[in-house]
């Protein structure tokens, strides 16, 4: 089986399925061949655990050349049956890779890393490996590269390969001990592996579970509700942003999120909302972009699950995306505020009226289709006049009468 991507509950999911549809056809071994991409540490370490415990053998392989497997080498690798890794690959972080229990005692706190230090000195003792490295980790941090793994005695690992036929080739012979005591000898020259694929299930919850989908799907579903305030639709895009979110919070039920960064988020959205209303010239929208790029490179923790981060790319252009929709809708809400009324009485202001009963100076003209009383501010006009409106109050419009040329162009536009 092959995974590229972040070591969650549902990429765990996946290789456990895998590693159950090889017991089931009695296959000779399976080979995770996985280029992680972060991990989280209690699903790394479960993972490892039924790994160890497999009736069949298991091949832990990271690829490509080049890549850092971080805390999930640093688990998978010593519980693999084989361990393998690419030419210049490293494994391990630089922080520990045991994480304190919230809510428990110090001497619990120990009795737990040492458990889980016994847990690699039984693999390394079953598998003719070095874990002496396993405390340095838990403790402070560990990293080693591909040929420093190899090159201890007895090695970390037992063996580099460039790609997945040469490895195929370096297992040839290999004998391999189960949990059981069962002892199982390699023949992989010409073998032809039969690769597991993810179904749609997992592809989906694989998708959803990458932390930048995550972030992205949780910008979309803010603008989409920021949208509907900005312009109704009918709930349209409101049901939109609610699956989005539906989309964010699958995601994230895989991976440690810091909700306050969360929260963080909502309120960044909030503050560029609130410009449309404040006049704060720009102000609280440049205070909402920083809110929210602070909680996006905070939104998981690192604690629990190194390398799980959103890509530092897709937050700035994210941040840039934001910033133009916020600096539109603050535009668009101006521009629409300093509009003149066109609609209801107040729309009647400027409008030529037609008087239909002296004014003296009180009367009626005629405007919009309607009758109104009117008070002329500047004399008397006569039936058949034209008076412009200047006003209105208590149904009652004031006017004024205009100049006769001013007239004349008037009744030339309305022919």
């Amino acid at each position: 089986m092959e995974y590229d991507g972040v070591l969650s509950s549902y990429a765990a999911g996946y290789i456990r399925r895998a590693l159950r549809e090889a017991e089931a056809a009695n296959a000779q071994m399976l080979i995770v061949h996985i280029t992680p991409r972060g991990a989280v540490l209690s699903e790394a370490r479960a993972l490892a655990n039924d790994i160890a415990a497999a009736s069949v053998p298991v091949v832990v392989y990271i690829n490509p050349a080049g890549h850092d497997a971080g805390a999930a080498g640093s688990w998978l690798l010593p519980a693999a049956h084989i361990a393998a890794m690419a030419p210049d690959s490293r494994f391990g972080i630089a922080a520990p890779l045991f994480v304190p229990t919230m809510g428990v005692s110090e001497a619990t706190q120990d009795l737990l890393l040492v458990e889980q230090l016994q847990q690699f000195e039984a693999w390394g003792a079953a598998r003719n490996r070095d874990v002496s490295w396993a405390e340095t980790a838990l403790r402070s941090g560990f990293i080693a590269t591909a040929a420093q793994a190899i090159e201890t005695s007895p090695p970390i690992i037992d063996l580099v390969a460039r790609d997945r036929t040469e490895l195929l080739q370096r297992l040839e012979g290999r004998t391999v001990t189960l949990v059981g005591g069962q002892q199982m000898t390699l023949s992989t020259l010409g073998a032809r592996p039969l690769v597991i694929e993810v179904n749609l299930i997992e592809a989906f919850l694989l998708v959803l579970a990458n932390p930048t989908i995550v972030f992205i799907l949780l910008i979309m579903a803010g603008l989409a509700f920021y949208a509907e305030f900005l312009s109704p639709t009918v709930g349209i895009l409101a049901g939109l942003g609610v699956l989005l979110l539906a989309g964010a919070i699958i995601g994230m039920i895989a991976l440690p999120v810091q909700w306050l960064s969360v929260v963080g988020i909502l309120i960044a959205f909030g503050l560029i909302a609130a410009d449309l209303f404040v006049p704060s010239h720009g102000t609280l929208t440049v205070i909402g972009v920083g809110v929210m790029i602070a909680s996006a490179l905070t939104l998981f923790d690192a604690t629990q699950a190194p390398g799980v981060a959103v890509a530092l790319w897709v937050v700035m252009l994210v941040a840039a995306i934001i910033a133009i929709f916020a600096v539109t809708g603050v535009w668009l809400a101006l521009r629409s505020r300093n509009r003149p009324v066109t609609t209801g009485q107040e729309g009647l202001i400027g409008r030529l009226a037609e008087v239909r009963k002296r004014l003296d100076p009180e009367g009626m003209v005629f405007v919009e289709g309607a009758l109104w009383r009117a008070v002329c501010e500047n004399g008397t006009a006569e039936e058949g006049e034209f008076v412009r409106v200047t006003g209105i109050y208590a149904l009652r419009l004031t006017v004024r009468r205009i100049d006769p040329s001013e007239e004349l162009m008037s009744t030339s536009s309305s022919s």
